[in-house]
């Protein structure tokens, strides 16, 4: 059975190949297979904002903030995601603890 990392490794070599939805199927598998690997779960946002599965994407960048609460990347990657939703104020909000994590 292919560890965590190899499966995320298939992952984005698929992705570099532009094979996005498979990416994103292989990102699900791990997804499934292992709820709290957080790469799984970021890397899943950023291909669904790419799909423009925003509501998707949205999903997986919540499940990262939970998973790793104090990283203020997954916060600045959750705006992002909510901005290219056209979820302004959700946007801002996320925007907005990630700065406070960072001491702004």
């Amino acid at each position: 059975m292919p560890t965590n990392e190899e499966i995320y490794e298939e992952a984005d070599r698929l992705k570099d190949a532009g094979k996005l939805d498979e990416a994103a199927a292989k990102l699900e598998e791990l997804a499934a297979k292992d709820p709290n690997y957080v790469l799984a779960h970021s890397a899943l946002a950023m291909l669904y904002v790419k799909l423009k599965r925003y509501e998707d994407a949205i999903q997986h960048a919540i499940k990262a903030c939970e998973l790793e609460p104090n990283d203020a990347f997954n916060f600045t990657a959750l705006s992002v995601t909510f901005q290219r939703a056209g979820k302004i104020p959700e946007a801002e909000d996320a925007m907005a603890r990630a700065r406070m994590m960072q001491g702004r």
